[in-house]
């Protein structure tokens, strides 16, 4: 599988596994939703930053959603309101980015035997 399809897969993936709607993400990340339509079909790319902010949004690293492999860890999650706001999406992502980088934190520790 191309590495287009692959990444708007796992994008398409993820979202419906939160809960998430296109125009949900699309809102989210400043697009229109035929846009997030196209990219998840493989027909447009995301940009970088986009797929930083989806990364953010779905705690996971921009490699795992480029690699061949599906995250899985990143899709035990779903989110429980029904009216979700951009707003929360960006303290969503937000979080999870604080989460990352705790857990990079660790694995760097671990690694150097700096954490016991």
């Amino acid at each position: 599988m191309e590495g287009l399809e692959r990444i708007g897969r796992k994008v398409k993936i993820m979202r419906e596994k939160a809960g998430l709607k296109q125009d949900q993400i699309a809102t989210y990340l400043g697009v229109d939703q035929s846009n997030v339509s196209k990219c998840e079909a493989g027909e447009r790319q995301f940009t970088v930053d986009a797929l930083e902010k989806l990364c953010d949004l779905f705690g996971c690293e921009l490699n795992e959603l480029m690699s061949e492999e599906t995250p899985t860890e990143t899709l035990e999650f779903a989110f429980r309101s029904k009216v979700i706001k951009s707003e929360d999406l960006t303290a969503i992502a937000n979080i999870n980015r604080i989460a990352l980088n705790i857990k990079q934190m660790r694995q760097y520790l671990r690694e150097n035997k700096l954490e016991g």
